[in-house]
């Protein structure tokens, strides 16, 4: 998760594991185990990119709109023939530039959405381990689960790599927001 949580939190190597010889009930408990390390990497992921998504899709807003806004006004204010209206039209023109050149360097409009993409991919390997741990390791070998779970694990690292950065305050938010239920599901609760 960005620096937040280990995601290198595989099964501990013992002889049994080394060699192959973890009973069968063993694999499948700890492959559920690890799934469930990784949806929760993935939960706190997906959370904190939706809140930076939210936060520069606000400032995208912010920043968008009083520029579209002032430049108007100062069109209009530079069509009229007289001369205090030539200052203000110059001085709301140097707003404007200085606003979009903000808003260009910035670019929170495709920030919002890179952000917001890399909560879905979070959100659908959250999903994916979640099957594996609850539905798919009732029927799957312990090899095949094993593979799977490497699967994922990799798919959780790789996510890590190339996902943005977020702030420490999206973590807090997405922390919070996760301790007041706001991820779990209805059919969780009952």
């Amino acid at each position: 998760m960005n620096g937040e949580r280990s995601s290198a939190s595989t099964f501990p190597l013992t002889a049994e594991r080394a060699f192959g010889l973890m009973p069968e009930d063993q694999v499948a408990a700890a492959v559920a185990k690890e799934a469930e390390r990784i949806e929760e990497d993935a939960l706190y992921s997906a959370k904190r990119h939706f809140n930076a998504a939210a936060y520069w899709n606000n400032l995208h807003l912010v920043l968008g709109l009083p520029t579209a806004l002032i430049a108007g006004i100062s069109g209009i204010s530079a069509l009229s023939g007289f001369n205090h209206h030539s200052l203000l039209a110059g001085a709301l023109a140097i707003l404007v530039a200085g606003l979009t050149a903000l808003t260009t360097f910035l670019n929170p409009s495709q920030r919002a959405t890179y952000h917001h993409d890399f909560g879905n991919r979070y959100n659908a390997l959250r999903n994916k381990a979640r099957i594996l741990r609850e539905i798919e390791s009732l029927t799957t070998s312990p090899a095949e689960l094993t593979k799977e779970i490497k699967a994922l694990n990799r798919e959780r690292d790789e996510l890590n790599q190339k996902a943005p950065q977020t702030p420490r305050w999206a973590f807090t938010q997405a922390r919070a927001g996760i301790e007041e239920g706001e991820a779990q599901y209805q059919a969780d609760k009952q």
